[in-house]
């Protein structure tokens, strides 16, 4: 059969990207390609929540004088681990305290992409108590005066009523899904000054603390969950929480380099080692940590935080060690939370700047807390919303939520970032899956409607966003 030539650019682009989806509105000009776009969107202005629409949006061969984000698939950068929450310990009590069938559907909700799910596929949990546990632990609590360097007398019981069995049944749900864990503080009798909230760790106990990394990660896997990643501290520069451990850079190094890097090669552990794991702002402590050859040999990555700084920012330990990962595993979300707000900010900073920024990664804090954000330590955040609200069986979803689904739904693990241009108003990101579907995340950051255009391989297709919204794109 010959072909006539002036079907062959449509026929070509339907080859290329393999895609028959479900359109949403546009304008109508130009000759229609048959390629459309599944469009899922969130729009304050009109209390849409990530919703799917069903008007025709479709890729034409006629392009107009609307601003254009082109999509470019040929220039690729970081591979996606995934996007998720941390799972605290206050979390895995209150879905613990619902009941079998309430947790279930809601875990189905959250880590499922079939029906409604929105595709959680990247876990963060701490290695003991984080402030949003119900109290102060670690897996080697003492006596005071007393000391175990062997580290005989190491549990993880503390987590077998809530958090082990969550855990299994979020693996039940997803079982390629990945888990980090992080320490708030290391066990009080290693620390300088006995105590759960600030101190540092004496080097007395460097090693003994290798050990309790490999012994937490030996006991999780003999659970049946696999630790991906480790963070050595979360937030060490800053020691006012409640647990929280205080960690200079030239100590971090010494502990990779001396101790918990031989320790897990010794025990045949390769649970990526991931430094820093605090604010934008001081991106001289990792480059620090990674400027010494010993400790550069066990890292995988830096891990950040945005509670100050700029998200470029990461961009420049990135040039100064392009092998090494980059990971955003931490932003809190203010109870009780405004969806137009907070929707733009995060988008805008985390979801497309984090990953535009060379992040495999973006977890929100907190996945779930009750009412009063509980539960939390003495000292502990009184303020952090998570996710969702558990009322018991009741479920509230709240910014993070929609934030998250914008992204975990459709850019699942593996996806690649790709190219596309920013343009006025309009920051973006864009993701080629591991089946080849494109995937581009808009956000209007201005208050009122835009009409653009997105272009692929000499196509167009013409869109809108209200003013506040954001828009997730597939084909």
């Amino acid at each position: 059969m010959t072909v006539p030539m002036k079907i062959l650019p449509i026929v070509f682009a339907l080859l290329i990207t393999g895609c028959n989806r479900s359109p949403e509105n546009g304008p109508d000009t130009g000759e229609g390609t048959g390629i459309t776009v599944e469009a899922w969107i969130t729009s304050p202005q009109k209390g849409i929540l990530f919703e799917k629409h069903d008007g025709k949006l479709e890729f034409l061969t006629a392009a107009n004088t609307d601003p254009a984000i082109v999509v470019d698939t040929t220039e690729r950068y970081q591979e996606i681990d995934g996007f998720g929450n941390c799972l605290t310990g206050g979390s895995a009590i209150l879905l613990n305290e619902m009941t079998a069938e309430a947790r279930g559907e809601l875990l189905r909700e959250l880590f499922s992409t079939d029906g409604n799910g929105i595709g959680i596929s990247y876990l963060r949990i701490s290695i003991g108590a984080s402030d949003l546990s119900d109290r102060v632990f670690s897996y080697n609590d003492l006596p005071e005066g007393e000391t175990d360097p062997m580290m005989e007398r190491f549990s993880i019981d503390p987590e077998r009523e809530d958090m082990i069995p969550v855990l299994k049944e979020i693996l039940a749900i997803n079982p390629e899904i990945k888990i980090m864990g992080s320490p708030w503080s290391a066990p009080l009798w290693m620390k300088s000054n006995n105590a759960s909230v600030g101190g540092s760790l004496k080097r007395e106990w460097f090693d003994a603390y290798a050990r309790y990394f490999v012994k937490y990660i030996q006991a999780m896997k003999a659970e049946g969950i696999e630790i991906d990643a480790i963070t050595i501290q979360n937030e060490p520069l800053h020691g006012g929480n409640n647990p929280s451990m205080l960690m200079t850079a030239g100590d971090q190094a010494l502990f990779i380099k001396e101790n918990l890097g031989p320790a897990f090669t010794a025990a045949g552990i390769t649970t990526r080692i991931i430094i820093y794991d605090h604010n934008a702002d001081r991106t001289d402590y990792p480059l620090a940590v990674l400027n010494d050859p010993a400790a550069r040999q066990y890292i995988d990555g830096s891990a950040f935080h945005l509670y100050g700084g700029s998200i470029d920012d990461l961009t420049a330990v990135h040039e100064a060690w392009p092998s090494k990962n980059l990971y955003f595993t931490e932003q809190w979300v203010g109870g009780p939370g405004n969806l137009a707000e907070d929707i733009k900010w995060h988008v805008e900073n985390l979801i497309i700047g984090a990953t535009r920024n060379w992040c495999r990664n973006v977890l929100e804090w907190n996945l779930a807390s009750d009412p009063s954000y509980d539960p939390h330590t003495e000292g502990g955040c009184d303020r952090c919303l998570g996710t969702v609200t558990l009322d018991g069986n009741s479920i509230k979803r709240n910014p993070a939520y929609y934030i998250l689904a914008h992204a975990a739904r459709h850019v699942r693990p593996g996806s690649v970032r790709i190219s596309t241009n920013m343009t006025g108003g309009l920051p973006n990101v864009g993701f080629m899956t591991a089946d080849g579907m494109k995937v581009l995340i808009v956000l209007n950051t201005t208050p009122s409607k835009r009409n653009f255009n997105v272009r692929f391989r000499g196509f167009t297709v013409p869109l809108t966003l209200d003013g506040g919204a954001v828009g997730t794109y597939v084909w």
